[in-house]
């Protein structure tokens, strides 16, 4: 089983922070992911524009590192200069 934490402004589309995960073999941050379907489906694009930190066993990672069973992952929002990362993009 591996954990996802979301902290600060990230949830669940049902207001969820913390997701248990059962893997059958080790995968990418991002294959996790989108493993779960409309619930994270949101972080995709996140991770896509980097304003994601992400963490693995508290070892600063990206979303194509490695997760094995057992592993805590953890997502924060961020948009490089101290704020939630969370709010429009403007390119």
């Amino acid at each position: 089983m591996v954990t996802i934490v979301l902290t600060g402004q990230l949830q669940t589309i049902d207001g969820e922070r913390d997701l248990a995960c059962e893997i059958d073999q080790s995968m990418s941050i991002r294959q996790l992911i989108q493993r779960q379907g409309i619930q994270l489906r949101h972080l995709l694009q996140l991770l896509r524009e980097k304003k994601v930190l992400v963490t693995i066993n508290k070892r600063i990672a990206s979303d194509d590192s490695m997760v094995h069973d057992g592993d805590t992952i953890r997502l924060i929002g961020h948009d490089g200069m101290g704020g939630s990362g969370l709010g429009p993009s403007h390119s």
